[in-house]
């Protein structure tokens, strides 16, 4: 057995892991990255950037079906998938030896196998120990399920969905979430009957109010079926479909059964709670410092109570690499941490929604508005519906950011700066936004907020 010994020894190579290599590396400190399967990890293989291709292969789909509103001659002959995969495959492959050569030209170690923690400071792979000053754990996340409820032949997750060579005739979507209402809206775009459903009262239940019954509405107008408030009970398989029953006894038949219901923390059997790691159901806690209850460990990433986004393991895997060095990193705002869906249209927001703003500052201390995209050019140019709403703080900054339209995920880096530089309405409204771009609607919002609206009714 080989002892290996370094300033950092990282388990995970996903956004999480892979930053905290990079900026270690950066910083002059030894670095081993231990990755079972290949770098990049979900986000890069078997999530965002997979299915942001088929999002946009969606669009390029319904842009040509609805081509003569646009004054343009097209037909949309069909949807040929394995092609659609082909795209989509190389763009993930580009990114894949994008990273795989940006690891190898730094000074980092990358282990291949399945590593485990065997003692406070110690991970074995292959029967090799990699010791660390410091240890980072970042072993990601896995699509979860329901109790009872077995993943197999027609019943699948998105790992799963995203590897289909063929569009569904019908599917149904368990789970109005993100990544539920993302499928959905990608199969409804490639010709699929889908239905979503959804246990808690409305679509995208995390989103602010106004924003899931915006979705729902666009849902409807798009012919995306979907049950609300009502729970799943079973789901029985035949040899040509899947038949789902709920609690209130209604079924719903189709080709597919996708399992939507999010994702779950990959922190078990690697041996973290028997060498006295604190975890909660599944989760590795961690202080605002990102260090476990074991000095000298830390966590990022999906394993970390909180948003299960891709940039936000990314932006811990630095502040860890920073604390490591010394360099006394700002702790991460988990409330500042941008979310885009990407379904059409788009879902972005940042900060507190309306109902969490009025319960951490009352509801006579807020107030909010409403932009309609109907008065943004560019939106007009693209057909797209929907809107801009801020929420403040009365005689204070912008509190939240909510904007609900197509592309307007392009819009959370100004909207981001906004909420976590305490910006007040009139600072943003002096600033100057180019016209026309959806972007302008952001500096309307703000210009109608701080008491001077222009292209607003107010």
């Amino acid at each position: 057995m080989a002892e290996h010994n370094f300033d950092v020894v990282i388990l995970g190579g996903g956004s999480g892991g892979y930053a905290a290599a990079l900026r270690s590396a950066q910083l002059g400190l030894s670095v081993a990255l231990i990755e079972r399967d290949k770098l990049g990890g979900t986000c890069l293989h078997r999530g965002c950037i997979p299915t942001k291709a088929l999002l946009h292969s969606a669009e390029v789909a319904d842009v040509t079906r609805e081509a003569a509103a646009f004054g343009i001659s097209a037909t949309l002959n069909g949807v040929d998938m394995p092609a659609v995969n082909k795209y989509r495959d190389g763009i993930v492959d580009k990114l894949f030896k994008g990273l795989t050569g940006l690891v190898s030209s730094k000074a980092i170690t990358v282990v291949a196998g399945e590593g485990k923690l065997v003692a406070p400071k110690t991970i074995s792979v292959n029967g090799d120990n990699y010791t660390g000053k410091n240890i980072v754990l970042a072993t990601g996340s896995f699509s979860r399920t329901l109790p009872g409820l077995e993943i197999g032949g027609r019943v699948i997750t998105s790992e799963q969905a995203l590897q289909l060579d063929f569009v569904p005739t019908s599917a149904i979507v368990l789970g109005g979430g993100v990544i539920g209402v993302e499928f959905a809206s990608i199969w409804k775009s490639f010709g699929t009957d889908v239905t979503i459903i959804e246990g808690l009262p409305t679509l995208v239940p995390n989103e602010d109010a106004s924003v899931s019954k915006a979705l729902e509405r666009a849902y409807r107008k798009r012919g995306i079926n979907f049950k609300t408030g009502v729970r799943f009970s079973g789901v029985q398989q035949s040899a040509t479909g899947v038949v789902v029953s709920l609690e209130n006894g209604e079924t719903f038949e189709a080709e597919l059964l996708l399992v939507a219901v999010g994702r779950g923390p990959n922190a078990t059997g690697f041996g973290y709670e028997e060498n006295g790691i604190k975890m909660d159901r599944g989760y590795v806690l961690t202080n605002d410092r990102l260090e476990t209850s074991l000095q000298g460990v830390y966590a990022a990433g999906d394993i970390v109570p909180g948003l299960q986004l891709a940039h936000r393991g990314f932006q811990q895997g630095i502040f860890i690499a920073e604390e490591i060095a010394g360099l006394k990193p700002v702790s991460i705002d988990e409330n500042g941490i941008p979310k885009v869906t990407y379904s059409e249209p788009e879902i972005a927001s940042v900060g507190l929604t309306e109902a969490k703003a009025a319960e951490k500052f009352g509801a006579e201390n807020i107030s909010s508005y409403e932009y309609n995209l109907g008065g943004n050019g560019k939106s007009q140019i693209l057909g797209t519906a929907g809107f801009v709403k801020l929420i403040r703080q009365n005689n204070g900054p912008i509190v939240g950011i909510h904007m609900i339209g197509s592309r307007v995920g392009e819009q959370i880096g100004e909207a981001q700066l906004i909420v976590n530089w305490e910006a007040f309405p009139e600072d943003v409204a002096s600033l100057v936004h180019a016209h026309p771009t959806q972007n302008e609607a952001l500096g309307e919002a703000h210009l109608a907020l701080a008491g001077k609206p222009l292209h607003a009714h107010a």
